[in-house]
């Protein structure tokens, strides 16, 4: 590993951890929107180092930011509506996801 590499390699250690994160830790939902977004802002950073590296644009990296900021508020949404329905977002408490 050359440290001309090194930009590369440390977006996907932490896309990794992320990716642990999201597997390991599935008690409470807003523990999975938090690892989610996590693997997305990773995702978002690799991209931006992958393009700018490459001395490309970024019209495509703020494309991709702005789906990332959409899916958050479309899962904030989604948690707020849970625990309004279920009284928690913990998912031992859910039986069965109905209205």
């Amino acid at each position: 590993m050359t440290i001309s590499n090194f930009w590369l390699y440390v977006p996907l250690f932490c896309l990794c951890c992320g990716l642990l994160a999201f597997v390991g830790k599935r008690k409470h939902l807003l523990n999975v929107l938090l690892s989610l977004e996590f693997i997305m802002v990773n995702i978002f950073w690799f991209m931006a180092q992958a393009f700018g590296h490459l001395g490309g644009d970024l019209y495509f990296v703020l494309f991709f930011l702005t789906l990332a900021a959409c899916e958050g508020a479309l899962a904030l949404a989604l948690l707020v509506s849970i625990v309004r329905s279920h009284g928690s977002d913990n998912f031992g408490s859910f039986n069965v996801l109905s209205c």
